[in-house]
């Protein structure tokens, strides 16, 4: 069975430090979030992981496969190279969405996220094993090229890619507990529970009739998010190859059945 493993990164005391002892330049700042995300994405991608941004103060990974001993590892790799510092909250669940939830309460039992005393926490028991799957679906905007990039500038060609992802993201979040993350270009990773066939096309069904954006998803499963993002990555090629709006690569449709 899928068995997601996530680990919530939030930055310490990250608000009050950006004001302190007067505000900071912006640029810096964006900066620093950016160089910080790019880094944890590279610690967290060499172990087979999967890293998103989302509000840069708070950034959310997929780390099966990933232990205690890397998480603390992660932690002190940015403290000595940074001049902020990370707390970290691990989750687990079949349920995406759950295992943030379980992630986030804990950091938030430890203090709060402003809280000038709290520095480097770590919360939370990964997967023991190693051996649960984890379901990574990869989203791609059909002919994003030709319908908006190629035709329009380029902010309205991303408010067309953002309505797309807002809605993919509310609808998997409520219907399934999926996680969606946009990753560039007209790309969306999603973090899923074994769904199968009919629940993704329901998903794309509602993202054209909401707002009109026509998507087509790749879904794979493997041990880390690597291996589950890889095998998504092929079943997304067959969708182009086969004019299909939905491929589950085999482990992906062992599953779920289909």
């Amino acid at each position: 069975m899928t068995n997601t493993q996530l680990t919530l990164v939030q930055i310490d005391n990250y608000g009050p430090w950006t004001v302190t002892p007067e505000p900071r330049r912006e640029m810096d700042l964006q900066t620093l979030q950016s160089r910080l995300f790019a880094d944890i994405a590279q610690f967290v991608g060499y172990r087979g992981g999967y890293a998103f941004f989302t509000r840069f103060d708070n950034m959310v990974a997929v780390t099966n496969g990933l232990d205690a001993d890397d998480h603390r590892l992660l932690q002190e790799s940015m403290g000595n190279r940074y001049p902020v510092t990370v707390s970290l909250g691990i989750g687990v669940d079949t349920n995406p969405a759950v295992a943030l939830e379980e992630a986030t309460e804990g950091l938030q039992r430890a203090g709060s996220a402003q809280d000038g005393d709290r520095r480097e926490v770590l919360v939370g028991t990964p997967i023991s094993d190693g051996s649960d799957d984890v379901s990574i679906a990869h989203f791609d905007v059909n002919d994003a090229t030709e319908k908006y990039t190629d035709r329009l500038n380029e902010f309205d060609s991303f408010i067309q890619i953002e309505q797309g992802y807002a809605a993919l993201m509310r609808y998997l979040r409520e219907e399934y507990g999926g996680l969606s993350f946009f990753v560039g270009g007209d790309n969306i990773i999603a973090v899923t529970p074994g769904l199968g066939t009919d629940a993704y096309r329901d998903a794309i069904d509602h993202v054209e009739e909401t707002v009109g954006v026509d998507l087509k998803v790749g879904v794979g499963r493997g041990v880390t998010a690597h291996e589950a993002g890889m095998a998504a990555k092929h079943a997304l090629e067959e969708c182009r190859h086969r004019g299909t709006a939905v491929e589950l690569d085999d482990s992906a449709a062992e599953i779920v059945g289909e």
